[in-house]
């Protein structure tokens, strides 16, 4: 399941630094996150850490297809 980002981003930068696979890049209008990166922090912590840091709750994490 990868982390994703939606339209609700402000841009605050405090995920960014929580991501040990540098999977949070910046998009056309907000931050989005590299599902080819995302590992939900797997090996690193026991929950995604980019998450709880989130102020406006825009990060979820998405069944993959």
């Amino acid at each position: 399941m990868p982390v994703v980002i939606d339209s609700d981003c402000i841009n605050c930068d405090l995920c960014v630094p929580e991501c040990p696979n540098e999977a949070i890049e910046m998009g056309a209008a907000h931050y989005v996150v590299n599902a080819a990166k995302c590992t939900e922090c797997e090996g690193y912590y026991d929950q995604p850490a980019c998450i709880p840091v989130c102020p406006v709750d825009c990060m979820t994490l998405v069944p993959d297809s």
